[in-house]
């Protein structure tokens, strides 16, 4: 894998440096050098993190490149991060969430502002407003693909989008029909759940368990993404949902980790 990943970065440089890691399906290996499936995976992190990334409110791992490896593996290398458990730095990863989840409000504030005053309005803005409910790329919660078709308002991308492939699954998997009939009952209820709600699409982490937040000495850090723009409690329910939400708790050489997966 060394040598595949030395010739695909470019790098005479690849040294390994005893630091690993990894999730509920990869395996996680840090160097340090000088310049199917999975690639589905591994493109839409990249392009979650980058767009975490472009709002400057939360810190994240930085991508560096989707690597092809023989034998159907594929590598995403991004930077490498010293990181450790969650535990000082909660409170503020609670502000820096906030802030995340407000970013995309707050550009269609600064929008409207500069087409009342100059005229000049998005076209200036290097982040854009998105107003509508959705992600530019499928994106992976684990293994299992999320088609991010966009929607004009959070009830059809919650309902299409999120819940019913899910109800796709218990059918396709178990052939229960009792429970497709209640998820049919249940659609025509939940847009009175949302009744009176004004929602401006977030953009959130989408996969914000403890295993995927973690610090360093300079503050929180949150990593491997599955993004959208969709509501902002959403995030808050994949963490309430794994009982995580706690609120007090000389070298020219690059640092990247590498995750693997096949």
């Amino acid at each position: 894998m060394e040598d595949a990943l030395r010739r695909a970065l470019g790098t005479a440089v690849l040294r390994p440096t005893g630091h690993t890691g990894g999730g509920c399906i990869s395996q996680g290996q840090s160097y340090d050098t000088d310049r199917g499936r999975a690639r589905r995976m591994f493109l839409g992190e990249v392009a979650s993190l980058e767009a975490i990334l472009k709002t400057q409110t939360v810190r994240v791992p930085k991508p560096i490149k989707v690597v092809e490896l023989p034998g159907d593996n594929t590598v995403l290398v991004m930077e490498h991060l010293e990181m450790k458990s969650l535990n000082r730095h909660s409170a503020l990863l609670g502000t820096q969430l906030a802030d995340l989840h407000l970013h995309n409000q707050q550009l269609r504030e600064k929008m409207k502002r500069e087409e009342s005053t100059v005229g000049k309005g998005q076209g200036q803005m290097e982040v854009q407003f998105v107003d509508q409910f959705g992600f530019h790329t499928v994106t992976c919660c684990g293994y299992l693909p999320q088609v991010n078709n966009w929607q004009s308002d959070w009830v059809s991308f919650f309902a299409r989008q999120r819940i019913q492939p899910q109800m796709d699954l218990i059918e396709r998997n178990s052939g229960d029909g009792e429970a497709r009939e209640l998820w049919a009952q249940l659609q025509l209820k939940i847009p009175s759940l949302f009744c009176g709600v004004e929602i401006v699409p977030s953009l959130l982490h989408g996969d914000l368990w403890g295993g995927n937040v973690a610090e360093d000495d300079s503050g929180p850090i949150i990593f491997d993404p599955a993004s959208f723009y969709g509501h902002s409690e959403y995030d808050l329910a994949i963490a309430g949902m794994f009982a995580y939400v706690q609120p007090n708790p000389g070298s020219s050489s690059v640092p990247a980790t590498t995750r693997v997966a096949n």
